[in-house]
């Protein structure tokens, strides 16, 4: 059996603390066949086995066994790709066209009978906000190009004095604004976007942090709260949030799990929820991230845990 991991080109991920590289090289160190795929050399054909041009590479961790010390690519080889062989889908959004292109020629590789975690049909299934936003105790939010709409909206909502506005298909916090006027804004980015912009109310108790909860086949690999830094409203651990361990409440759990089972009978293994004040505002299934963070706050390798239920 062969693991080989879709993933970003290495100079446009932070190689210290990347979920996938973590995953990569915890099964290297366990003794399992596992290669990097880059996105360039990416292919299908349909007159023979599958084949894929993928990358051996060596690595260590450091002392605290979470973060990588190092990580270095070896030469590339095209393997043979058979039925009990995983590929993982690690591309980190947009989801452009270009992001969908590449979940249809996973899905041409499922149809072969290999394995793709997490199920492209799956990912195209469900948006990760728009997910978030059916829920039960959802944060309050209006999606369009609608001004009119928009405004009908802002009036229903009590004690709202500032805003949010984000883009439908991005991550890490990119394009979200936080406006106590909404509506110049909003007529620029629904130009600037080309499509529809999410219009949500300010929730206040960001500032007392936002909880990043990893879950694999049902089950809860680990939880961080995200605290932003004096004066920030974005819980990002790369622009100096801190993190903690931290015990989801019955509450959140219960909307978790209820999730969980969902995806999982649609081929949705990996999932990062963003739960803020117990509603869940982001179910992440496109490149799931933070294993690192969330293990250093554990003190132990959580990659493991994952590996362990990939095996069985």
């Amino acid at each position: 059996m062969k693991h080989i991991l879709l993933i970003d080109p290495l100079e446009k991920l932070n190689i210290k603390k990347d979920s996938s590289l973590m995953l990569a090289l915890s099964m290297k160190k366990r003794g399992i066949k596992t290669y990097l795929l880059f996105e360039n050399d990416f292919s299908l054909q349909n007159i023979s086995r599958p084949r894929l041009k993928v990358y051996d590479f060596d690595g260590e961790f450091k002392e605290d066994g979470v973060y990588l010390s190092s990580l270095e690519l070896k030469e590339p080889r095209v393997v043979d790709l058979s039925m009990n062989d995983v590929l993982h889908m690690r591309l980190d959004p947009p989801f452009d066209s270009k992001y969908l292109r590449i979940l249809w020629m996973l899905d041409h590789y499922h149809s072969q009978g290999i394995r793709v975690m997490n199920a492209p049909r799956g990912i195209m299934q469900f948006n990760e906000k728009l997910y978030a936003y059916r829920q039960e105790g959802a944060v309050p939010s209006f999606v369009g190009t609608s001004e009119e709409l928009g405004a009908e909206f802002v009036a229903s909502l009590k004690d709202a004095d500032e805003y949010i506005l984000k883009p439908l298909d991005l991550y890490s916090g990119i394009g979200v604004e936080k406006l106590a006027e909404w509506r110049p804004r909003f007529i620029q980015k629904v130009r600037e976007l080309g499509g529809p912009v999410v219009l949500q109310p300010f929730i206040k108790e960001v500032y007392q942090g936002e909880v990043r909860s990893i879950y694999f086949k049902g089950e809860e690999v680990g939880s961080i709260l995200k605290v932003p830094q004096s004066g920030e409203f974005l819980s990002n651990i790369a622009q100096g949030a801190r993190f903690y361990k931290y015990d989801l409440s019955d509450i959140a759990r219960a909307r978790c799990e209820k999730i969980v089972h969902e995806l999982q009978e649609n081929g949705v293994d990996w999932v990062a929820f963003d739960i803020l004040n117990d509603s869940i505002s982001e179910v992440n299934i496109t490149c799931p991230g933070l294993l690192v963070e969330v293990s250093f706050a554990y003190g132990e390798n959580l990659a493991n845990k994952i590996i362990d239920q990939i095996l069985e």
